[in-house]
């Protein structure tokens, strides 16, 4: 029997913060749906957060409105009176129209209506990215300021060609300059990287399932797969650790382990990846212009014991690389969040062709909830963290809701484009099966992507 260590404070600190992110941005979609549909005088029945089958967890009404928590966490809806939606009110579509409902209105307002949801979605991005732009600024660390070239943590970027310490150019043609955009170049990577190594430029075919892979290998750590390449400098140590008392002090760069050259941090854990729990290693390092060694045991974790997050700011200082913040003004944030807002749409958008291209093993990805509560920290409550990731989750929704399938807001905006270029209103009974074709669609592919997230069924 096997028994896996979870650190449920962790997993509880990611989960509450996916419960708000989602619960933020489907309360801002609805609410565009229902602005609108009050706009054009249309009743709107219900507006809940999540969905309520059988109960709810809470509900009020307001006027004409019932304002509710469902218990069912997938997502949230408005029922807006005379239209064919999740909750198949067919006794209601049964009577003749009536002023107030959504059947009586003009195409146009229709269309308005339903693409209410993604216009919100849409401008909330461009205003949290603008936020961002304002209270924490944009951060790069340029390409061309990497002292040591990227570290490649996978043993799969070796099999492709990298060397630790390559520095990456270019990938499809296109120049890479913010190396904190690395790694999403790398994942829709079409023909091939261009490198810098020792000073000379090569070109590196990638494989047509590179994504794949990638997202195969990534299943099984949490180290990221690349890093700024750096030396093994000694920023903090406990006093309780084998190795302080051995005499390790902050300021020290481990140069080695047991007599093997360390000069890098790929290179100190790679060698301490081959050591046993328990055992005792030779450690040496230098401090100043001296060179000392010394004997510490591993404690049972494995690791030598010192260490903790490390700001970029400090390699800055210590001319590892560069770290450039540019804080923007309330004028210059606008047309920055829109920018930015783009370029993630852009980027998304390239991620979802690859979906669909099953030789590039990117549908392997495809992830739930697990998966969307794991790019949250779980080390502490990251403000400018937990809206960046918003923001995106917030561009997402915006272009999933838009696909033209039956039970999503693309789909009620291609029935309704079509009724304006023909004509001709889409009978009811047609829209009714319609939705109940598009909502068991959703929901297989809700199944597969939270299968694939706990069992792998992509693979």
């Amino acid at each position: 029997m096997i028994f896996l260590a979870i650190d449920w404070g962790s997993v509880g600190l990611k989960a509450a913060q996916l419960l708000l992110s989602l619960s933020i941005l489907v309360i801002l979609h609805e609410f565009g749906h229902y602005i609108t549909a009050r706009w054009f005088k249309c009743r709107v029945d219900k507006f809940y957060l999540f969905f309520d089958p059988w109960f709810s967890l809470f509900k009020k009404k307001v006027g004409e409105t019932e304002y509710g928590i469902g218990w069912l966490p997938l997502g949230g809806y408005v029922k807006i009176a005379g239209m064919v939606d999740e909750s198949l009110d067919k006794e209601q579509l049964s009577l003749p129209p009536q002023p107030w409902e959504f059947r009586s209105k003009p195409a146009w307002q229709r269309l308005i209506i339903m693409l209410g949801g993604v216009t919100v979605n849409v401008i909330l991005a461009f205003i949290i990215y603008a936020m961002i732009l304002m209270v924490w600024g944009e951060k790069k660390i340029p390409s061309d300021s990497l002292k040591y070239g990227i570290a490649f943590n996978d043993p799969l970027f070796k099999d492709l060609g990298f060397k630790q310490g390559d520095k990456i150019l270019a990938v499809d043609g296109k120049p890479v300059t913010d190396y904190t955009e690395t790694l999403k170049k790398l994942l829709i990577v079409n023909k091939e990287v261009t490198i810098s190594r020792e000073g000379k430029k090569m070109n590196l075919p990638m494989p047509v399932d590179l994504i794949g892979n990638l997202v195969e290998k990534r299943k099984k750590t949490e180290k990221p797969m690349i890093s700024p390449r750096t030396p093994v400098l000694v920023l903090y140590v406990p006093d309780t650790a084998n190795v302080y008392k051995a005499g390790l002090r902050r300021g020290d760069q481990i140069i080695a382990i047991d007599s093997v050259t360390t000069d890098f941090y790929d290179e100190f854990a790679a060698v301490l990846e081959k050591k046993k729990k328990g055992q005792s290693v030779s450690v040496t390092v230098k401090r100043n212009e001296a060179t000392l060694s010394f004997n510490s045991i591993l404690p049972q974790d494995g690791l030598i014991g010192f260490g903790a997050p490390v700001a970029p700011q400090q390699f800055d200082s210590l001319g590892i690389y560069k770290y450039v913040v540019r804080k923007y003004s309330f004028l210059e944030a606008i047309p920055g969040g829109v920018r930015r807002a783009g370029d993630e749409l852009k980027f998304y958008i390239d991620q979802f062709k690859k979906i669909l291209s099953p030789e590039t093993g990117a549908y392997k990805g495809v992830g739930g909830f697990k998966a969307m509560g794991s790019v949250f920290s779980g080390y502490g409550w990251d403000w400018e963290h937990f809206w960046t990731i918003t923001a995106f989750f917030s561009i997402v929704l915006a272009f999933m809701n838009l696909l033209p399938i039956p039970g999503l807001d693309g789909g009620h905006v291609l029935f309704t484009l079509g009724e304006m270029i023909t004509g001709r209103k889409p009978n009811e009974k047609f829209l009714e099966y319609a939705q109940i074709a598009g909502m068991v669609l959703l929901l297989a592919l809700m199944l597969y992507a939270n299968g694939n997230d706990w069992f792998g069924w992509g693979k």
